[in-house]
């Protein structure tokens, strides 16, 4: 399966079997990867947990393991990236299309956007992926980075 998202992803922004026990633990050890490999500022992950507090990135799968987008405003990134972050337990995020519901997510892909003409297209790539089953059964499988090449490359 050819699949953009695997051009997007730094393999030291990728966390497998993440021990994270809420969104804003996963969403800050997605971040701090993307800050010390210089894709956004100090100031990143901070907006994002802000962000997901008010617009929740939470997409309701038909699987027991969801999928979250977070992301933020272009100022806090330098260059684009895509940190995933893979979760040994699901961990609690508000569903995007109802706030009030919390989904058990799986899967976590934070966007480092810094042109918004190009976030529909960063978009369009994650739900590809997202929205194959079968990647999503690979990748929560997935234990190396090689494992996601082969699974989205």
């Amino acid at each position: 399966m050819s699949n953009g998202l695997i051009q997007l992803l730094d393999p030291e922004a990728v966390v497998l079997g993440s021990d994270a026990s809420t969104n804003e633990e996963i969403i800050r050890i997605l971040a701090s990867r993307l800050e010390a490999l210089g894709y956004v500022k100090s100031s990143y992950a901070d907006a994002v947990v802000r962000r997901e507090m008010t617009i929740p990135t939470g997409l309701p799968l038909e699987r027991a393991d969801n999928v979250a987008v977070p992301h933020t405003d272009p100022e806090h990134v330098l260059k684009p990236g895509v940190a995933m972050g893979t979760l040994k337990r699901p961990v609690p995020f508000a569903n995007m299309e109802d706030p009030d519901e919390k989904l058990p997510v799986g899967f976590v892909f934070l966007l480092a956007i810094n042109d918004k003409d190009k976030q529909i297209d960063t978009l369009q790539t994650v739900m590809a992926t997202i929205q194959n089953s079968a990647a999503l059964d690979g990748l929560r499988t997935a234990r190396t980075f090689e494992d996601v090449r082969a699974i989205l490359g």
